[in-house]
């Protein structure tokens, strides 16, 4: 029964599904951490995104790290 609920939400509504979870899970690091050590972990999170998505596409990251600090 729950899978099929479960299924249910992620097909139709996975967005929001995804939302609420993230948004759940961002109030309880507010909470228990506090304000500062909850943005370093979201940058930290963003930053291994980042990393990943181009590891994914093989970018090469030696230039694409250069690109970043070009100014």
């Amino acid at each position: 029964m729950f899978e099929k609920w479960f299924a249910f939400i992620m097909d139709e509504h996975r967005g929001k599904a995804v939302g609420v979870g993230l948004g759940l899970l961002a109030s309880l690091l507010f909470i228990s951490l506090g304000f500062w050590q909850t943005l370093f972990i979201v940058l930290c999170i963003f930053l291994g995104y980042q990393v990943g998505k181009q590891v994914d596409q093989r970018v090469d990251l030696e230039a694409w790290i250069k690109s970043l600090f070009k100014r």
